[in-house]
């Protein structure tokens, strides 16, 4: 058999030191509370031995993991990978890991993560999962768990957040189709459980506003999960109501997608019959000419920012 891994004891015994001392040399943040010629030593043993720390044993000592969870509410959201690229980058160069949990959108399964990973004794939380009014943020506020939002606002809490302008974008997006002579504009909505749907919603009343046209509450339908599958359901939930429209603005570039499947099935052509436009720029928006475009991304920035879909949006939508 072979030989077991050498331990931290097996290291002092070697370098004649006591094993908190051999801990103290072996720890960078704490090798200057011994002389230089016993850091020396107890290194140079360490790596004759073939000695390697156990993360685990030494997050239960010092609290501290060099771990941070990151829970994301949809992996399949083109969204998130690049963004979680970026960050695994930044967190590499601080000498940290991701630890990434996909929550489905599901406050049981989020909760779940979130305790298992703090069991797991990470430093602290990226969550893009937040709700305008989840339990999780509370209790985290709480316990003074260290936490950062992606993509989200908690108005309620201090916790920092990286995330875009969801007013003005959506607000931007209106104004396109508006330019184009578009006055019968529907709205697919983002869960409103969420600052970004609810943002979006109310960029997309004020956008309507700015330029003089009316908001039919008939034209907007409200997606529970920003996915194609809900795309698709809101909007042939807007083609089944009364009421004429000759744009769809999207809260995102899931849900514009979902919006160009059920055109198909209706047989309408976009922008020809009906212009969509969604939010995010994500890549697969301009190989929208095929029915269900896949995606793979390469890019680690995000600037996210109105993004036509299904080609451009054109004046040519017109009334059913």
């Amino acid at each position: 058999m072979p030989d077991r891994p050498a331990t931290l004891r097996d290291v002092a015994a070697a370098a004649r030191v006591h094993p908190a001392t051999a801990s103290r040399a072996l720890n960078p943040e704490t090798r200057i509370l011994v002389s230089e010629d016993t850091a020396r030593r107890v290194t140079e043993v360490a790596a004759r031995l073939g000695y390697r720390p156990n993360p685990v044993a030494r997050s239960l000592r010092t609290r501290r993991s060099h771990t941070v969870g990151v829970l994301i509410p949809d992996l399949n959201n083109p969204l998130f990978p690049p963004i979680v690229r970026g960050l695994e980058d930044k967190l590499a160069a601080a000498g940290y890991v991701a630890l990434l949990g996909n929550t489905d959108a599901d406050a049981s399964r989020e909760r779940t993560l979130f305790e298992q990973m703090r069991a797991r004794h990470v430093d602290g939380f990226v969550l893009a999962t937040a709700t305008l009014h989840g339990q999780l943020l509370a209790d985290a506020a709480a316990a003074d768990v260290p936490v950062v939002l992606m993509n989200r606002l908690a108005p309620d809490y201090s916790f920092p957040s990286v995330s875009v302008d969801n007013e003005q974008g959506a607000r931007m997006a209106v104004t396109h189709l508006a330019r184009l002579g578009h006055t019968r504009i529907a709205h697919v909505a983002g869960p409103q459980e969420a600052s970004t749907g609810m943002s979006r919603l109310r960029g997309f009343r004020d956008g309507m506003a700015t330029h003089g046209l009316t908001v039919d509450e008939d034209l907007i339908a409200y997606a529970t999960r920003y996915t194609v599958e809900e795309g698709a359901r809101c909007c042939r939930e807007l083609l089944a109501r009364p009421g004429d429209f000759t744009a769809v603005a999207a809260a995102n570039d899931m849900l514009a997608v979902g919006c160009y499947s059920a055109l198909d099935e209706r047989s309408l052509q976009c922008p020809e019959d009906i212009s969509v436009i969604g939010f995010n720029d994500m890549p697969f928006s301009t190989g929208c000419g095929r029915r269900l475009p896949r995606f793979a991304s390469r890019t680690t920035s995000w600037v996210p920012r109105p993004r036509s879909c299904c080609s451009s949006a054109s004046a040519g939508g017109r009334a059913r």
